[in-house]
């Protein structure tokens, strides 16, 4: 009696676990299934108990023809047990789901006598991995360089100067406010170099103390300060043979840049407290949001080291001159945070679009896609509205001067920005690619490409 107690107790804890349950006996006939496995397969009860397992359609079933006895009909019997392996069910109704299976084989006195099944619906979560793949896809699109995203004739330019700086293996300065996208270029660099393959290694020059930064960049040998218990590479040298990216170069002290101007000029690094020199072979990268020239003219920022970085200047234009974009990155961060929140909110409204194009973006692209994590905290709706905003943009009101988005294709954009290039040098195909950005022979080929020959 007690033990018929102590079975019906059992029976409740199976049918309160949220994964499915089942156990088979020995020639794959189902025994048991608890409460989960019906409601994750669409059958009841009497419709699974005593059908073999096969009725469940899963595509990770191997059977075992070879066998004489029969008794290893399946593979699992052979394995002893499967663990975490994905498969696909079949539903009563005929649809697909994914599941992740465990199973175990039970034996009794050497004999196997069954086996018992878990298995987990993953439906949901795979499908959110093809929809963020899918996503993936689309922002390898035309629309977008190395993450970075923009059909503006600004961005076309940044692209296309990016493509050429990775060419080269001068040093290259990334100039533009908080929140444009500097680091992105500044990636987009490497990636598009012969360096890709080597080391990216980057700092950020605000972040630490003088001191620290010193050893941080060169690195130091054991004793040349308090704390200095062994000998330890710096940045440089662990990005040997490809770029190191200093960010917020603006705010170097002057006694790094002394020693950063000969590490320029000589590629070669000293460790805090040696004196040998350590040849190095890498790209330096930098970037700002200062004004550096103003900084020379204020004398805090040495004038040899300024032109030295400044050999091959990016400057990434800021939201606000780009208005273009916006619905791109718009729609981008939309289906970022979508994704991420799983909130049944489908659309951006009309009139938040607009607000969206007539805010100043003093933060630039960062601000815009803290916007949408707001929006999508504050939207209770199918759509965000301008209401859902944060303050700074509900109440942003259209001007008569703001600039509408230009719903141009890619290429209508490349056409209209080198026809506007080639008016600009009356023809001079030279002075038409330093307009644009771009090689003579990439003018060329445009030209070619659009018949505008």
């Amino acid at each position: 009696m007690q033990d018929k107690k102590l079975l019906q107790s059992w029976k409740i804890v199976v049918d309160l676990i949220p994964d499915g349950v089942m156990i088979v006996d020995a020639n794959g006939a189902l025994v048991s299934v608890n409460q989960a496995m019906m409601d994750i397969t669409g059958y009841n009860q009497e419709e699974l108990i005593g059908q073999p397992c096969t009725v469940l359609g899963c595509n990770s079933c191997e059977r075992e023809e070879y066998d004489p006895t029969g008794k290893r009909w399946c593979r699992l019997f052979s394995l002893g047990h499967v663990k975490m392996q994905k498969a696909e069910m079949t539903r009563k109704d005929g649809s697909t789901i994914h599941v992740m299976k465990n199973a175990s084989v039970i034996e009794e006195n050497g004999e196997f006598i069954g086996a018992v099944e878990t298995i987990t619906d993953i439906t949901e979560l795979v499908e959110k991995e093809s929809q963020i793949e899918a996503y993936r896809r689309e922002l390898q699109s035309e629309y977008t360089f190395e993450g970075m995203v923009g059909v503006s004739s600004n961005m076309q330019r940044v692209f296309n100067m990016i493509a050429n700086v990775a060419e080269s293996d001068a040093p290259a300065l990334i100039i533009g406010e908080s929140g444009t996208g500097k680091e992105l270029a500044a990636r987009a660099i490497h990636e598009n170099s012969s360096r890709k393959a080597r080391p990216y290694i980057q700092i950020n020059c605000a972040a630490l103390n003088e001191s620290v930064l010193e050893s941080e960049l060169f690195g130091h040998v054991k004793g040349a300060f308090t704390g200095a218990y062994q000998n330890r590479k710096g940045r440089f040298e662990a990005a040997n043979g490809g770029d190191i990216f200093l960010d917020e170069i603006g705010d170097l002290p002057q006694s790094i840049q002394v020693k950063l101007l000969r590490v320029l000029e000589e590629k070669v690094i000293e460790r805090v407290g040696d004196n040998r020199s350590i040849p190095v072979n890498v790209r330096i990268i930098t970037a700002t949001n200062r004004n550096l020239k103003q900084l020379v003219e204020a004398g805090f920022f040495r004038s040899d080291f300024y032109y030295r970085i400044n050999v091959l200047p990016i400057e990434i234009p800021p939201l606000r001159e780009r208005k273009e974009d916006i619905p791109i990155l718009a729609q981008q961060f939309f289906k970022h945070v979508q994704l991420k929140s799983g909130k049944p909110v489908h659309s951006i409204s009309p009139e938040a679009m607009d607000a969206l194009i007539h805010y100043s973006w003093p933060g630039n692209v960062r601000e815009l896609k803290s916007a949408f994590e707001y929006a999508f905290v504050t939207c209770t709706e199918d759509a965000i509205k301008p209401q859902h905003l944060p303050p700074d943009l509900s109440t942003a009101k259209a001007t008569n001067n703001a600039p509408s988005p230009v719903a141009l294709s890619l290429d209508e954009q490349k056409k209209r920005d080198l026809e506007d290039a080639l008016q600009q040098a009356d023809g001079n195909k030279s002075q038409a690619a330093r307009i644009l950005g771009v090689s003579r022979v990439t003018v060329w080929n445009q030209m070619h490409r659009y018949d505008l020959i």
